[in-house]
């Protein structure tokens, strides 16, 4: 799913489920390779957390909020609040096990 900076507060911030935010860009070559595993995991996932994306490009306020400098970053909310965060390309298995563990403390 293809968030923005309007539809952020609604998708995101007020969820009722957890929601892994990939901050990402067209030209950036590890966040295209870090598309189909995030594909993945939603499907994993799908009763879990939601995947959302966020092309920095488009949304410069959002990365500036979040003070995205490196990407691909990943930001995992639970209700309304960052709670896990990576930065670059990530192991798909090893981020669905964070993803366990950081929703599960």
């Amino acid at each position: 799913m293809e968030i923005n900076q309007q539809s952020f507060k609604s998708e995101v911030l007020e969820s009722d489920l957890p929601v892994l935010v990939d901050f990402w860009a067209s030209w950036c070559g590890p966040c295209q390779m870090m598309g189909p595993i995030l594909d993945k995991l939603e499907k994993d996932l799908a009763k879990t957390i939601k995947v959302a994306k966020v092309n920095i490009d488009d949304n410069p306020d959002l990365a500036s909020q979040y003070a995205i400098m490196s990407i691909p970053a990943l930001f995992l909310f639970q209700n309304g609040k960052v709670v896990k965060q990576w930065l670059g390309l990530q192991n798909g298995q090893t981020l669905k096990e964070e993803i366990g563990q950081a929703l599960s403390s």
